[in-house]
């Protein structure tokens, strides 16, 4: 389309907030949503919707008029800033099948994606008809939890990320605010595993003991979580959490993290199954220490210990389906845990190798 492109809207722009699809939402989600539009001008004349036609973008008419012909026949003129002007241009119960700019044009461009996650979290948490949880209402009204653990950018790429919209509201009934002051452990090495926690204000430090030396190894901030992989694998914490800051956490029990978060993001296979995946391009992913992997590794597998999953996101291809294993499914777990709450596409080798070998025997 010939035309110019300007960055989106600006926080606050009335414009958005009198859109049809996103008249409910809170100010601090349109202003969230501000930030994910793009402007585009566009001059009299031509198809201004040809090159958005299959995409993942919903496109509105912010200013002037623009004829929309259906594919079933008919036509309509829509003027921007009301009417129809507040309504999708490409996203109507008949097929456009081409347009024409009567004026220049002003289009808003929103990635779909984002427009339903927003629309999603702001429903759910007003409660579905229901009284709003505290948590409910917060992700509503409260700034900080727009900016802070239940962002846009996390609730797209972030611990939420994955999470089947089903989910939603139960996850927001069960999570508990949990003031923390600067100093606070939170959770120490070695210690049994009980909660599950996301940052929603504050910094936290990481620490191991690595050769009988305590090592700061990461800092964590608003929207990150902690507290997963001893959760997922059943074993003991191997690290300590301290607070760096004064700040509050949200925190979920065991039983409801397994329920809500863990179990609908872990794709399980038995040995035949994975097998038959990896022959059609998925590939093997080791987390044992790189001393196991070398010993009894299966056949092309990618080691990537356990402990270094989170500094693998960047290394590892994204669009690759992988198929990930340990010698149990304990670590494996976690890890896959891990990797799908960054969008990988990862499958669990249900028992880890001890199933391969019993099913060798058998």
């Amino acid at each position: 389309m010939s035309g110019t492109e300007r960055p989106g809207l600006a926080a606050g722009d009335p414009r958005l907030g009198r859109l049809a699809p996103l008249a409910a939402l809170s100010p601090s989600r349109l202003a969230e949503l501000a930030a994910a539009t793009r402007v585009l001008r566009a001059p009299r004349g031509i198809d201004a919707l040809a090159e958005h036609a299959g995409t993942d973008h919903t496109v509105f008419l912010l200013r002037g008029e623009i004829l929309l012909t259906f594919a079933g026949g008919g036509s309509l003129v829509v003027v921007g800033g009301s009417g129809d002007g507040l309504h999708p241009l490409n996203r109507r119960q008949m097929t456009v099948a081409r347009s024409k700019a009567i004026t220049e044009l002003e289009l808003l461009v929103i990635d779909d994606d984002a427009l339903d996650i927003v629309i999603t979290w702001e429903q759910v948490a007003a409660g579905g008809g229901a009284a709003a949880t505290v948590i409910g209402e917060a992700v509503r009204g409260d700034p900080r939890f727009a900016a802070g653990a239940f962002s846009l950018e996390n609730l797209r790429h972030g611990v939420f990320a994955q999470l089947p919209a089903a989910r939603i509201e139960e996850l927001l009934q069960r999570f508990e605010r949990v003031p923390m002051p600067r100093g606070q452990v939170v959770i120490g090495e070695g210690e049994e595993g009980d909660w599950f926690y996301v940052i929603e204000s504050g910094k936290c430090q990481v620490e191991r003991v690595v050769g009988g030396v305590r090592m700061a190894v990461a800092e964590l901030r608003s929207g990150d979580a902690f507290g997963e992989e001893a959760l997922v694998s059943e074993a003991r914490r191997n690290a300590t959490v301290t607070m760096l800051t004064d700040g509050e956490l949200l925190r979920l029990s065991k039983r409801d993290f397994t329920h809500l978060l863990a179990e609908p993001l872990l794709h399980r296979l038995r040995w035949a199954e994975a097998r038959e995946r990896v022959a059609r391009g998925a590939l093997w992913l080791d987390v044992r220490y790189p001393s196991e992997y070398q010993h009894d590794r299966l056949p092309g597998a990618i080691n990537v210990p356990l402990s270094e999953v989170r500094n693998s996101f960047t290394v590892l291809d994204p669009e690759t389906e992988y198929v990930v294993y340990c010698q149990s499914g304990r670590r494996s777990s976690a890890a896959a845990f891990l990797f799908a709450q960054r969008g990988f596409k990862v499958w669990l080798l249900e028992g880890g190798l001890r199933a391969t070998q019993r099913s060798s025997a058998g």
